[in-house]
């Protein structure tokens, strides 16, 4: 037989066969997938190809079959796929004085029951237990990205790490005395040997967190601002959360806190959104601020954390969430911490988010379900300058989502999954949580931390909070 005649034969007998497919480590095949891209697609049915702790692709569940040889199959039929939630502010140890006071204006929460316990219990041990709490509240409730500020945030790194979290976490520094730091440039020392342990880790983005402009003065806010563009990251800050706040810059600056900051030079240059370590900086609240003030973050750059539950609980006032969203401010969704929330949920913080901006403006369509999504994934993900690696399920992307069940009454019916993920869901809908493609929770059964002893742990803690707080 002629060479040319077998080599037809051959051709002819692999007409029709599928190609070879690509090996990959996880596939989640869901019944519906909300992907956050920039076209908002929704796939219903829908699935995700992962590989390692990127995302390789995303389509419907008979195109991922062909395409790929999954060495796990996750299987939520019954549930929604969307990206891991983003949240943009909190306080992680903070939720060991969760309902430790309530039902106060911020400045006496702080100075009177706040700072005070904070200067009793604070301590190494206190952070790694509260961190490992809260860092079981969040994976179980779909939060798979968060910004903290805190102290000893070494700590709080290496059980975010642990945990399989992904953070953004700042080292405060505060012009008084505080647990892990007596003046200011100590805190600014231990900021910068954090921030050289952990810059290129691939789950933790270390940050330099000055709290705010009435507790900090001058030379310390430039200093802390002038380390983190130094070291290329992110910078944190309280900012414009209370009428209180205002009035001091009026006094001490003449002029509004966001101006006040300006006229330092804290925000430096315009920033751009990119990858973690852009030297960004994320503002926390942003309620008292003008047309003038948004101008200025959204010409710098600036992130702004939205914190509507905190905002609301202690009558803090309502940030003008419309006109950042129409001016283009990178404006994402926060807790706060859980002390003054008093939940990490995240589900809650997009529904109260909707429903305020409702309130306040006077106008019903005001932050619609598919703004406040877009705040809690993608739009926190810009926000903290991570819009390039997270906040969506798209091919390169890493692989941070998370499933939600709906086959409860609360779900049913289901017309919109948007819509539902906004107004009916709650954390605890949460099935799945994968975080760099490492499954955390399958099925409700978190594989990273053993809850009953985080929470055992959170137990005795408490008792010695309670006793502290006592006298």
């Amino acid at each position: 037989m002629k060479p040319l005649t077998i080599i037809a034969i051959l051709t002819a007998a692999l007409v029709g066969q599928p190609a070879a497919r690509r090996p990959i480590t996880l596939l989640v095949i869901g019944g519906t997938v909300v992907t956050e891209n920039a076209r908002h697609d929704v796939l219903t049915p829908g699935a995700v190809a992962i590989n390692a702790n990127e995302i390789v692709d995303v389509g419907t569940p008979e195109a991922m079959a062909l395409k790929y040889r999954s060495v796990d199959t996750l299987t939520v039929r019954d549930q929604i796929v969307l990206p891991g939630l983003v949240n943009t502010h909190t306080h992680a140890p903070m939720v060991m004085y969760r309902g430790l006071a309530d039902d106060l204006a911020l400045m006496d929460w702080l100075n009177k029951y706040i700072f005070p316990a904070e200067g009793k219990t604070v301590s190494p041990e206190m952070v790694r237990i509260g961190t490992r709490l809260a860092a079981l509240e969040m994976i179980q409730s779909g939060t798979t990205t968060f910004a903290d500020m805190y102290y000893f945030e070494d700590t709080i790194a290496r059980a975010t790490r642990e945990a399989g979290l992904r953070g953004v976490l700042g080292e405060t520094i505060i012009q008084f005395p505080v647990a892990d730091a007596k003046t200011p440039a100590e805190g600014l020392a231990r900021a910068e040997a954090y921030i050289r342990e952990f810059k290129d880790d691939p789950l933790v983005t270390p940050a330099v967190a000055p709290h705010a402009l009435y507790t900090n003065d001058r030379t310390t806010l430039v200093a802390a601002a002038e380390l983190g563009r130094r070291f290329g990251v992110p910078v944190l800050i309280h900012l414009a959360e209370t009428e209180d706040e205002a009035r001091i810059a009026r006094e001490q600056y003449r002029m509004s806190p966001v101006a006040a900051l300006e006229s330092l030079g804290f925000f430096g240059p315009g920033r751009g959104e990119g990858a973690p370590g852009s030297g960004k900086v994320l503002a926390a609240h942003g309620i008292w601020v003008d047309d003038d003030d948004i101008a200025i973050l959204k010409r710098r750059g600036v992130g702004v954390s939205h914190n509507p539950e905190s905002n609301m609980k202690l009558a803090s006032g309502a940030a003008p969430v419309t006109k950042y969203l129409a001016a283009g401010v990178a404006l994402g969704l926060g807790t706060d911490g859980a002390a003054s929330n008093n939940d990490l949920d995240m589900f809650e913080a997009m529904r109260q988010a909707s429903f305020l901006a409702k309130l306040s403006t006077k106008d019903p369509t005001a932050v619609a379900a598919y703004t406040a999504l877009d705040m809690a994934t993608v739009g926190g993900a810009r926000a903290l300058g991570m819009d390039g690696t997270i906040g969506s399920l798209e091919p390169g992307k890493r692989a941070d989502l998370i499933t939600v069940a709906t086959s409860s009454a609360r779900f049913t019916p289901m017309y919109d999954a948007v819509s539902h993920l906004v107004y009916v869901a709650r954390g605890d809908d949460v099935r799945n949580t994968i975080v760099d493609g490492k499954v955390l929770m399958r099925n409700r059964q978190v594989k990273t931390l053993d809850a009953a002893a985080v929470i055992a742990d959170a137990n005795r803690l408490a008792a010695k909070v309670r006793e502290a707080v006592k006298q």
